[in-house]
């Protein structure tokens, strides 16, 4: 029956390790709690073996006093780590020297013959091991250790909120049970100096029950839960006093466990022991019992139900720890239920139409297909005053309403109003009171009225948010289409030159070719640019290819056919955007036209000197030196009465983004050049 007992916990935490920890989804099993449980799994196979063979206790006992060296280390990194979240979790000075020492404990069984530990002279009878003093020291400084990590587990349990410990609840637990029972198992340390392993069946059975909890709460209820731990509520926590009362009780249980004779029987009466304590924290952690608990506290020993410098400062702690704008909302309506003992709550937002309130969240409310019209009874209600609607004394309200099924099925009690502008924006929904016969008087309508202001705030500025993101959504547009715009008048000026020519040469069948391939050109250009409507180039986004300079500079220059415009040089292979960089050579092929009025020569150069480059040079009216030191390249400027100002601007983009630097030489009536300089291209050695 024993072996029985240990054989099943090995088994039963051997498969939850494999289960969890080999499964696909990495979040499903922490890595701290993973080395528990199998170190846990451990710690019972040897000290089965060494149960089960007590000729070899030294040579077995070496393994399990390994195991359980490790598996302080693990229990305590686990209760540090486990649902605490990384940007709040703040480890106080002796919780990190704790952490930090606790792998001396390896160093300690590792090194340390096992013979100084303890003795035992007559093991095959009488299954107690009496400590040394080196053993007397090891095993109270695992007691400490254990005891701290069950502090922190209980601090994880006591700072959740109620949503978040339906969770967690469960696989907590499981683990303190566990921890329970190892602090229990270790203090006979220092009660006894020895340590009885008659108990560890029951330090198995315990095992199996903290594995069941942590599996059905790891299947059933999921997991991803952080709690933000708060300083000043670990330092109140009772847990201390807890330990302690509960080890005086056990030393009563232990000096009336002498009555109960030795071996099965007294392992039966301290599994009873233990099983109703676990019942006990199980009841204690119910929220209505929790809710009464408060109320008859505060209705009896203090003046103000609520503590409202505190309510404050955890509503507020909550808006700012909220990263988006679901965990915002989320935030609001859990404050309500937490604050006011809810079961259920859901947030109902006015629409963009202002005629019906649609639920944007929900806490253990399922509301999505419900709506309310801003001429149902349970909203005109609301109308004109900041008063909570209570729907367990307005009956009339409650019954008109026309979601009044929704409301009896969902035990709803208050409708709390939001005013953002005007009028009622949105409200708060209630329901489901954990202690049906709470009062709610004037005092709790006034703190839900003080939290609602602040929402209503923080919902405003959430709205003002959503709408200067969208008109940075709207200013990004402009200025993309701003882009396309200069692209396609560019293509388009080509165009007219290509049709200005066409009144003199259209009979010319060479030139009749030379026109359907410039416009097809042209076309696919423009449906490339309508496309794509995208953003200035970055340099991850150039599809990068080898291209021939001098043959592009040909390319481009006849598109604007019917100017004189000469290109010379030599050819050139550059790795570039040739679509992009082709969107700067014909920019400034323009520029340099328009500048000349059709009347000089423009002429575009490609060539290599240190790196590649190609440059148009123009005899027109030139550039105020003032004018490209300060205006030039920035946007919406031009020295052109037609101009957009942004092809400059534009053409420095892309060369920029292609690594590259535009040069410009100009002095007035003598005319402009632009050279621009590309990287070299990378060649690949063999």
């Amino acid at each position: 029956m024993l072996s029985s007992l240990s054989i099943t916990a090995i088994i039963c935490a051997t498969i939850f390790y494999l289960y969890f920890a080999l499964s696909k989804d990495t979040t499903s099993l922490s890595v701290p709690l993973s080395i528990a449980v199998l170190l846990s799994a451990a710690l019972e196979l040897f000290d089965l073996l060494t149960l089960i063979n007590p000729d070899d206790l030294y040579f077995w006992k070496k393994f399990s006093l390994t195991a359980e060296a490790f598996l302080v280390p693990s229990w305590l990194w686990f209760s540090l780590t486990y649902a605490r979240h990384n940007g709040n979790l703040t480890i106080s000075l002796p919780l990190r020297f704790l952490l930090a020492s606790s792998p001396l404990f390896a160093i300690f069984a590792l090194m340390l013959p096992i013979r100084l530990l303890f003795y035992s002279p007559d093991f095959a009878t009488e299954k107690v091991l009496f400590l040394s003093n080196y053993g007397f020291v090891f095993y109270i400084l695992m007691f400490i250790y254990l005891v701290a990590a069950l502090i922190q587990l209980e601090l994880t349990l006591a700072l959740t909120t109620w949503t978040s410990r339906w969770k967690i609840k469960f696989e907590l637990l499981g683990a303190g049970a566990f921890l329970s029972v190892l602090t229990i198992y270790y203090s006979q340390s220092f009660l006894f100096r020895t340590i009885n392993m008659h108990l560890v069946p029951a330090r198995s059975m315990f095992l199996i029950v903290a594995v069941v909890m942590m599996a059905y709460s790891r299947l059933k209820r999921g997991s991803g839960v952080k709690v933000y731990v708060s300083q000043q509520m670990a330092r109140k926590s009772a847990v201390l006093f807890a330990v302690g009362i509960y080890f005086i009780g056990f030393g009563l249980a232990g000096e009336g466990m002498k009555y109960f004779g030795d071996g099965f029987q007294r392992t039966l009466v301290l599994s009873a022991i233990f099983m109703a304590g676990l019942g006990l924290l199980v009841i204690l952690l119910s929220e209505t019992v929790k809710r009464k608990a408060t109320v008859f506290i505060h209705k009896n020993f203090y003046q103000n139900k609520y503590d409202y410098r505190t309510q404050w400062h955890q509503f507020t702690d909550r808006l700012s720890a909220s990263q988006t704008s679901a965990d915002l909302l989320r935030s609001i309506v859990s404050e309500f239920c937490d604050t006011f003992g809810m079961g259920t709550g859901a947030l109902f937002i006015l629409n963009q139409e202002r005629d019906t309130y649609q639920q944007m969240i929900g806490v253990a409310m399922d509301a999505d297909a419900i709506s309310f019209g801003v001429n149902d009874p349970a909203i005109t209600s609301l109308a004109g005053s900041t008063n909570i609607v209570d729907l367990r004394d307005d009956v009339t309200t409650a019954e008109t309403c026309q979601n009044c099924a929704f409301f009896r099925e969902k035990d709803a009690c208050f409708i709390i109003p939001l005013y953002m502008n005007e009028g009622v924006d949105g409200f708060i929904l209630l329901g489901k009171p954990f202690n049906t016969n709470e009062i709610y008087g004037c005092e709790d309508f006034d703190l839900m009225r003080t939290i609602a202001k602040q929402a209503s705030s923080a919902l405003l500025n959430l709205r003002l948010s959503d709408q200067l993101a969208c008109s940075r959504e709207l200013a990004a547009i402009g200025k993309v289409s701003t882009f396309v715009m200069h692209d396609l008048k560019n293509l388009v000026t080509a165009v007219s030159l290509l049709l200005e020519n066409a009144q003199e040469h259209i009979t010319s069948p060479a030139f009749q070719n030379d026109l359907l391939m410039s416009l097809g050109n042209t076309v696919i250009k423009m449906k490339t640019i309508i496309s794509r409507l995208k953003n200035l180039p970055e340099k991850n986004s150039l599809q990068l290819t080898p291209v021939d300079l001098l043959q592009m500079a040909h390319d481009t220059a006849a598109l604007v056919n019917g100017r004189t415009l000469q290109v010379t040089g030599t050819s050139v292979i550059a790795e570039v955007d040739r679509e992009e960089l082709q969107k700067v050579a014909l920019n400034l092929m323009l520029n340099a036209v328009e500048a000349t009025d059709g009347r000089a020569p423009v002429t575009v150069e490609v060539g290599e000197e240190e790196t590649p480059f190609f440059r148009v040079k123009d005899e027109g009216c030139g550039i105020p030196a003032a004018f490209i030191q300060h205006i030039l390249f920035t946007p919406f400027n031009s020295t052109k009465k037609t101009g957009l100002g942004i092809g400059l601007y534009q053409s420095k983009q892309i060369v920029e983004a292609h690594g590259g630097t535009i040069e410009v030489v100009s002095t007035i009536d003598k005319g402009s050049e632009f050279t621009v300089w590309l990287p070299k291209m990378q060649t690949v050695s063999a």
